[in-house]
């Protein structure tokens, strides 16, 4: 290693210390030592138990819900910038705020301009993140911003299914980039859910444009949070005479009664990354590991190799 080039050290927020443990096998350096101090008011404070002046500092936290993982992430970077780390990369597997990146409708927040915002003023100096729920949330930062496709892990899974008769579809108009995309390295046809809401987490209506008939369907999409999307979704496309559908969500928010929505409905698996841990096992869930994909990348940005050749999308 040159003189020049800093050492590389993995660390991770509470929540999320599961996924850098692979990560950091996968790079093959140990996780390094954090402490976090509470106080009886819910408080807390993180503390570097080892040297991190002048290294390169990866901070692994996806920042699902609750508002913890958000501000224990803010409060890490802020105690490596203070502890003269020379890079600090805020590796963020499931960027939380993001379905928040415009004004929907009068006086409400763009809360993922927010969240990249505290970021950077914490002192981050370069975010990794996968399949962000807007692209152009990237252009919310003024730091360089890795952003990675959970397509690479996913497209090996679903060659080696061997599905004949395969059509990618997407639960709605704003995947269907994101579906096109999958169905050009899949050869496949697409087909696009058209819904409406009634309000957050609530389907009005749903109708189908395209053919699913004799088809094995794969719906795809970034997340899945109550599961009443893809599950409506699933059983109008049995409805339509599809053979089978399987649907492809990187992050598995799966709230309130999601499993039992997933469970019930007649989708036949559910493939999803370990970016959110899940919060009971399924027989219909299948996990894929994003931490090789992020360990390699990590490594590539450490030694200023590129990283091209892992956006398949």
């Amino acid at each position: 290693m040159s003189h020049l080039e800093p050492e590389a050290k993995i660390f991770a927020c509470s929540q999320s210390v599961y996924l850098a443990e692979k990560i950091s096998a996968e790079y093959g350096i140990p996780l390094g030592k954090v402490t976090m101090s509470k106080y009886s008011d819910g408080e807390f404070q993180p503390s570097y138990e080892e040297s991190i002046r002048g290294l390169r500092v990866f901070i692994v936290c996806s920042t699902f819900p609750n508002s913890d993982n958000l501000m224990e992430l803010l409060l890490m970077i802020d105690a490596a910038k203070r502890a003269s780390a020379r890079h600090i990369t805020a590796v963020i597997p499931y960027f939380g705020w993001a379905r928040q990146d415009r004004k929907d409708k009068p006086r409400v927040p763009i809360g993922a301009k927010l969240t990249a915002k505290l970021l950077e003023t914490a002192g981050a100096t370069r975010v990794m993140t996968m399949d962000l729920h807007a692209d152009q949330i990237q252009g919310f930062f003024e730091k360089p911003v890795d952003h990675l496709f959970a397509s690479t892990i996913f497209l090996p899974y679903v060659k080696s299914l061997g599905l004949d008769n395969l059509t990618i579809a997407s639960p709605d108009m704003g995947g269907s980039k994101r579906a096109y995309a999958y169905s050009k390295f899949l050869e496949s046809d697409v087909v696009i859910c058209y819904k409406q809401r009634k309000a957050a987490n609530v389907i009005g209506t749903m109708e189908l444009i395209g053919e699913v008939k004799g088809k094995n369907v794969i719906l795809v999409d970034d997340m899945i949070d109550t599961g009443g999307t893809l599950a409506k979704a699933a059983d109008l496309m049995m409805e339509k005479g599809a053979i089978s559908v399987r649907a492809i969500c990187t992050h598995a928010i799966l709230s309130g009664d999601a499993y039992e929505k997933i469970e019930n409905s007649q989708l036949l698996e559910l493939i999803v990354t370990d970016s959110i841990p899940l919060k009971k096992e399924s027989k219909k869930i299948r996990v894929l590991s994003c931490a090789p994909l992020f360990a390699e990348v990590m490594h590539m940005v450490h030694h200023n190799n590129s990283i091209s050749g892992k956006f398949i999308m």
